[in-house]
């Protein structure tokens, strides 16, 4: 078979070469032949052991086929061939052509970057909550092992090696979720009527880790920021990277330690920055939960869009076409003209006076489009337009106001604010485990905070659970909530009205070394007399 000089001379670059030349589906089933028989720890095989082991559909008639495109893939450098003397029984069998094949480090290194390539491609990802989960469970496994005197360097290694490695498939499944997402919102690659067989599952699978984020976010921020303290992680972290170079080659004994704790704090630094936010920089979990949130409405307007053009309604491509043909259908120059302006609003420059009498005259007297402009009537140009080159008359600018005054008003509102944010939380803080119908009254600044506790709380409610636990979005607040047995009602009150419910058991704290954010609440909460849950 031949090949192009171009393939055959290839550089470094040549094993690829077999991917763009003719008959490279073949030169793909043979070197597939090649990998199977790897796993299978073969490393030789003779012509007629591939073209056996070529799928019957695929199999050319003729072994030679075969046997050409293995010389071929060897002047490519994906095979090796090596004398085949083992099957000699005579003198004359020398001088035949036998070899047997394997496959050489380029070419293995071809094929390990083409599974890549597929694997990457049709890599659709996904949200993990589970994830999140696992996250948690091993963030509390590194805070048992910091608060111990002399940690286990193994069990820290080995914590902290499945943490990055959890974190790292989560935030890679993500990454390539939202940019799927993306893809289907856009109609890219996607059929219309898959994407609308599976929007309400999609939507839902959302909504549903929209709530684990919430509800676990807050939670591992915390855990985070106590790891922190008082430099724990970083013991934990020296350990792990001691550990890991223990087994490193004599000459770099010296900075391989060095590197890898470089390399371990790089990775809690990402972990950090993925649920914690810092110096005006928005954290990769919030940022993914606004990315998660906005795709929702865009399904639903894709959607709406979709029901629109089944339904025959109207668009800018059909408003176009019909007035294509208006004008196709017009009597007159005249009359396309007129249409012209009714359509898009084009008329004559406003500095030009044309008023009733220049339009009269016009009628009267009309002027041919072929007119040379020497010969037309003048237009009469304002002076003052000619000297100036506006109508406007000239004059001081007037002066920027002074805005200190609502500056200093809205650093009031803040600070009043904060100091309302401060007193609902230290209001809420229930020093204990207490029935929500023992709450009390609530005035409305506590009571949006108290709403949005017990929403985070009621978003990881399952049917079977009997308590659950969420953390505010901040990680200053943290609220317990169990079921009571004997069930009975709870009533908080309000000023604006009264809320009801089931009674629960109710723990609010503000965890250890949690930050004091501000949470924008609204100064004036309306609810509706005999609210219920």
């Amino acid at each position: 078979m031949s090949t192009p000089e171009s393939a055959r001379h290839g550089g470094g670059h040549g094993p690829f070469a077999h991917l763009t030349v003719p008959h490279a589906a073949r030169y793909r089933q043979v070197m597939a032949v090649f990998t199977a028989a790897k796993e299978r720890f073969a490393v030789h095989l003779r012509p007629e052991d591939v073209h056996a082991a070529l799928p019957p559909e695929q199999r050319p008639a003729e072994a030679e086929a075969v046997a050409k495109a293995l010389d071929s893939l060897v002047q490519w450098g994906n095979l090796r061939a090596d004398p085949d003397t083992s099957r000699v029984t005579a003198v004359e069998d020398f001088y035949r052509k036998r070899f047997i094949y394997q496959l050489t480090p380029a070419g293995e290194a071809v094929e390990l970057a083409i599974a890549a390539y597929d694997e990457a491609l049709g890599q659709r990802g996904a949200l993990q909550a589970v994830a999140l989960h696992d996250i948690v469970t091993h963030l509390r496994a590194l805070l048992v092992l910091a608060a111990e005197d002399e940690p286990d360097a193994a069990k820290a290694h080995l914590a902290l090696a499945a943490l990055a490695d959890r974190f790292a498939a989560l935030a890679e499944n993500a990454r390539a979720f939202m940019g799927s997402l993306q893809r289907t919102i856009d109609l890219h690659g996607v059929e219309v009527e898959v994407f609308l067989a599976y929007k309400d599952r999609l939507i839902q699978y959302l909504e549903r880790f929209i709530q684990d984020l919430i509800a676990l976010g807050g939670r591992i921020a915390r855990l985070i920021g106590e790891l922190e303290q008082q430099g724990r992680v970083e013991t934990l972290l020296r350990l792990a990277a001691a550990r890991e170079s223990a087994d490193a080659a004599p000459e770099e004994a010296a900075t391989s330690q060095a590197r890898a704790y470089e390399r371990w704090a790089a990775r809690w630094s990402g972990l950090a920055a993925w649920f914690v936010s810092a110096d005006g920089r928005e954290s990769q979990a919030r940022l993914l939960r606004g990315r998660a949130l906005g795709a929702i409405p865009q399904l639903l307007a894709v959607v709406r869009q979709l029901n629109e053009r089944r339904a025959g309604r109207t668009d800018r491509s059909a408003d176009f076409r019909t007035m294509a043909r208006w004008f196709a259908e017009a009597p007159d120059d005249a009359a396309r003209h007129r249409l012209w302006r009714a359509a898009f609003g084009l008329y004559p420059a406003r500095h030009l006076t044309v008023d009733a009498d220049t339009l009269a005259a016009r009628a009267a007297e009309p002027v041919p489009p072929a007119t040379p402009w020497a010969a037309a009537e003048p237009l009469r140009i304002s002076p003052q337009l000619r000297r100036t080159g506006s109508y406007e008359r000239r004059g001081k600018p007037r002066r920027v106001r002074d805005r200190s005054a609502e500056r200093r008003r809205l650093a009031e509102y803040a600070d009043r604010q904060t100091a309302e944010i401060a007193a609902a939380r230290a209001r809420l803080a229930t020093g204990g485990e207490i029935r929500l119908s023992q709450v009390g009254e609530l005035d409305p600044v506590a009571f949006g905070l108290f709403l949005q506790l017990l929403g985070d709380a009621l978003a990881t409610w399952r049917p079977d659970t009997l308590t659950t636990t969420a953390t505010s979005t901040d990680g200053a607040m943290e609220i317990r909530l169990t079921a009571l047995r004997d069930g009975g009602r709870a009533e908080v009150r309000t000023p604006g009205g009264v809320f009801r419910g089931p009674d629960h058991l109710l723990e609010i704290t503000a965890p250890q070394g949690a930050a004091a954010a501000v949470v924008d609440v609204p100064a004036d909460v309306p609810v509706a007399p005999g609210v219920r849950v």
